[in-house]
């Protein structure tokens, strides 16, 4: 197992990966969606990166994008876990861990406060497995929608 910067060669296994997810989660997502985030994984000046889980013969099992945030009460950046899937049949293999590993190193390295992200309550599967490398919080959620223009 490997974890990697997301590479040009892996845009077929991303789609599917990424299409999987935004099935997981049930949310409606098209090509041309998949087109703008793809490329902001390759804008160098876009917040958002992305890796990718591979194992010894290249193929991807899993994926993470991530982007640093601001702290201002802690007046510190902070790495945001946006978006974190292994295929379905490679669960258990080892990708997540070395994705969240991956991660942590990276956080290190840029000086990053903590990695942060948020899943479903009911991704008993995931939440296993990120009790094992992270401390639940206890912040609540929200979302509040813009006003129509």
């Amino acid at each position: 197992m490997r974890v990697i910067p997301v590479e040009q060669r892996h845009r077929a296994a991303w789609d599917v990966l990424y299409a999987g997810y935004a099935e997981f989660y049930r949310v409606a997502q098209t090509p041309a969606m998949r087109d703008t985030v793809w490329s902001w994984l390759h804008d160098p000046a876009h917040e958002c990166s992305g890796l990718i889980a591979e194992d010894a013969s290249g193929r991807a099992l899993g994926l993470a994008h991530y982007r640093p945030y601001a702290r201002p009460l802690r007046a510190s950046v902070g790495c945001f876990l946006d978006d974190l899937f292994v295929a379905p049949d490679a669960r258990g293999s080892g990708a997540a861990p070395a994705l969240l590993a991956e991660l942590r190193r990276l956080a290190g390295a840029h000086g990053w406060e903590l990695v942060r992200w948020i899943t479903a309550d009911d991704n008993h599967r995931a939440r296993t497995l990120y009790d094992k490398h992270a401390t639940r919080t206890w912040w609540v959620t929200y979302d509040m929608p813009p006003d129509a223009q």
